[in-house]
């Protein structure tokens, strides 16, 4: 090959490589933006008085006497809504049969928002459910709720066969009536309703969800993640490297080798939900390990899931391994076994911890195996030795669960995206301590 070719190829592959950084990291911060940004404001956001008396309801947080002063001014700002809405009750009892069916659905439509959105009347009688006894916790979920009492969406199909999304102002409806003033009042005057202000929410992080996401933090999703990551990869490590130790220096080539390689290579490419029914069969109604979920069910799932990953990178962390460093201990007088355990292993351990990187990651981010051996939509922090006989949840199913099936999906996006960005910083961190865990064995092995 000419010279020139060669580095006419050497170039194009160099700006192949470059390009494909480039493209992932494109790809990369095109995905993981929006779950940054957005998820920043689980954490950070502008929180109502509606907020801090839910704190010091449910977490017992916060200035009770100062608390107490803030909630009557606001209350005072209120007074004039709370008196229009009275007095057109009043007056809805005076129409005429047929204007008071006509008025009464639309009426109904806006004290329920004024309800979503201030919290219930005093005076009136308190719900049961946290989710009833406060208005808007937050001061962008407040405005987009306005929006939803100040107008009303329509359907306009006379350019369009599709139909266009039209908010029609209900303000017209009651022209004339002593509802009429409150929807100026909300529009200008919702901040001193509210009182939003600048909140900091770090314990989003570990305290408790209350009734259902509305309210609270993801802690028991944190903690059940780490316990099912740790306590999977302290099953599947000793096993992955027990075997690959076996596959590379202790077995003989066959027909029996090739199968079990066959079922290594095998296993790496069954979907993850077989793991999940073979979790649930084997591991909680066969061998019964729990009565039921646990996160040990749900470890033993995931390490079976991760194993072949783990065997894979350890097998060829060791047949990287120098022969000469086997044949010199050997040489000396060590057995195979003490050659294994205190030459050939610390000298693959950086490529053997590479594996356990990448096996720890997808461990704490996997959904379908847990599905029906650990994750449960509402749970509680407890002990780790009560924990592993305990259901559990769990950030990538609690995930998916409020994203799909919960009945407010749009008034918790700030728990979904808090929740996304936190299993994204968490499956970072882990992977992180073990990177850092890596690099310095490595450098203590080359002294």
């Amino acid at each position: 090959m000419r010279l020139s070719t060669r580095k006419l190829l050497d170039k194009s592959f160099t700006f192949c490589a470059v390009m494909a950084v480039v493209v992932l990291t494109a790809f990369l911060i095109f995905v993981l933006a929006p779950i940054f940004v957005r998820g920043c404001g689980a954490y950070v956001f502008r929180g109502t008085v509606e907020y801090r008396r839910m704190m010091l309801d449910q977490f017992g947080r916060g200035d009770e006497v100062a608390l107490a002063r803030e909630i009557a001014l606001a209350q005072t700002a209120r007074q004039p809504v709370y008196s229009a809405v009275t007095a057109f009750e009043a007056e809805l009892k005076q129409m005429p049969a047929a204007r008071r069916r006509e008025m009464r659905p639309l009426f109904k439509v806006v004290r329920e928002g004024l309800e979503l959105l201030l919290g219930p009347e005093p005076g009136k009688p308190l719900p049961t459910l946290p989710r009833m006894l406060y208005g808007q916790t937050r001061w962008d979920g407040a405005r987009r709720h306005l929006k939803h009492v100040l107008y009303e969406v329509q359907w306009d199909y006379s350019d369009d066969d599709d139909g266009v999304r039209v908010l029609a102002p209900r303000k017209p409806f009651f022209a004339g009536t002593a509802l009429e003033p409150i929807f100026d009042l909300l529009e200008n005057d919702l901040d001193r309703m509210l009182n939003p202000r600048l909140t900091f929410y770090g314990r989003f992080l570990t305290d408790k969800s209350v009734d259902a996401h509305f309210f609270g933090g993801i802690g028991p999703e944190v903690m059940g993640t780490i316990y099912l990551a740790l306590t999977a990869m302290l099953i599947a490590v000793p096993l992955g490297v027990v075997a690959a130790i076996y596959f590379q220096e202790y077995a003989e080539g066959g027909a029996v080798m090739t199968f079990l390689r066959s079922c290594v290579n095998t296993l790496a490419g069954v979907p993850s939900i077989v793991f999940g029914l073979f979790g649930l069969a084997f591991f909680i109604n066969t061998i019964k390990v729990s009565q039921g979920k646990s996160v040990l069910a749900g470890a033993l799932t995931l390490a079976l899931l991760v194993l072949p990953t783990v065997i894979r990178a350890s097998e060829e962390a060791i047949a990287a391994v120098p022969r000469a460093y086997k044949e010199g201990a050997l040489a000396l007088g060590a057995g195979q076994w003490r050659t294994v355990l205190t030459i050939i292993l610390p000298a693959a351990l950086p490529g053997i911890l590479t594996g356990v990187v990448i096996s720890m990651g997808r461990a704490a981010g996997e959904t379908a195996p847990i599905i029906f051996t650990a994750a449960v939509s509402v749970g509680k922090l407890s002990r780790p030795l009560k924990m592993l006989f305990r259901d559990t949840p769990a950030l990538s199913w609690n995930l998916y669960n409020i994203c799909t099936e919960h009945e407010a999906v749009d008034r918790i996006r700030h728990v979904q995206y808090g929740m996304a960005l936190t299993l994204v910083v968490l499956v970072l961190a882990l992977n992180l301590v073990a990177i850092l865990i890596r690099a310095r064995v490595s450098k203590r092995l080359k002294g």
